[in-house]
C-alpha cells in the first residue's frame, strides 16, 4: 500500500503567521516532512524556519520593462490611431483643461505686458474681457491684436494732436485777424478825431 499524505496544512498556517506573509509563499521541505509535520507550535515552526525546513518565497518579479518601452513608443505617437481610443475626444482630454490652459496663457501674458507698461490699464481690461469671451484662440493671435490696437491708438492720438495743433493755429490766426481790424479801426478813429481838430 502506498504511503498517504501528511497533510501540513496547520504548519503552512502558522508558518505564514510567524513569517507574517501569505500561506502561497511558505515553502516547507518536501525531503522533511516527517521533522515538519511533528512541529504543532509557532516555536516549533521558529525551529525549522532557523533550520532552513520552512522559508518565505521571494516576492515574484512584476517586470515593468514591457510597459516602459510600450509608454516610450507612445510618447511618440505610436499606438493611438483611431482603432486604440476607446474614450471620446473630450474624455481622453477634456475641452475644459484646454480652456483653461489656453486662458491661463492669455491672462499670463497680459499680465507681463500690463506690468511691463507695454498696455494701459484700460487696454488690459478690454482685452481681458475678450479673451473671457474667447476672441484668441492662441498667444499669437492676442499678440497681433495689441501691436493692431496700440498703433491704432497711437495713429488716432496723432490726429487728434494734428486736429488740436490746426484749431489752435487757426484761433490764433483768427486771433490775429480780430486784433489788426481793431488796430485800423482804432488808427482810422484817431485819425478822423485828428482831423475834426484841426478844421
Amino acid at each position: 500500500s502506498t504511503p498517504r499524505m501528511v497533510s501540513l496544512k496547520l504548519q503552512k498556517r502558522l508558518a505564514a503567521s510567524v513569517l507574517k506573509c501569505g500561506k502561497r509563499k511558505i515553502w516547507l521541505d518536501p525531503n522533511e516532512v516527517t521533522e515538519v509535520s511533528t512541529a504543532n507550535s509557532r516555536q516549533n515552526i521558529r525551529k525549522l524556519v532557523k533550520d532552513g525546513f520552512v522559508m518565505r518565497k521571494p516576492q515574484v518579479v512584476h517586470s515593468r520593462a514591457r510597459f516602459t518601452k510600450r509608454n516610450e513608443a507612445k510618447r511618440k505617437g505610436r499606438h493611438t490611431g483611431v482603432g486604440k481610443r476607446r474614450g471620446t475626444a473630450n474624455a481622453r482630454l477634456p475641452f475644459k483643461v484646454i480652456w483653461m490652459r489656453r486662458t491661463r496663457v492669455l491672462r499670463r501674458l497680459l499680465r507681463k505686458y500690463r506690468q511691463a507698461k507695454k498696455i494701459d490699464c484700460h487696454l488690459y481690461r478690454e482685452l481681458y474681457v475678450r479673451a473671457k469671451g474667447n476672441q484668441f484662440k492662441n498667444k499669437r493671435v492676442l499678440m497681433e491684436t495689441i501691436h493692431r490696437m496700440k498703433a491704432e491708438r497711437a495713429r488716432a492720438k496723432a490726429l487728434q494732436e494734428q486736429a488740436d495743433a490746426r484749431k489752435l493755429r487757426a484761433r490764433l490766426r483768427t486771433e490775429r485777424k480780430a486784433a489788426r481790424v481793431a488796430e485800423r479801426e482804432r488808427n482810422a478813429r484817431e485819425a478822423d478825431a485828428a482831423d475834426q481838430a484841426g478844421k
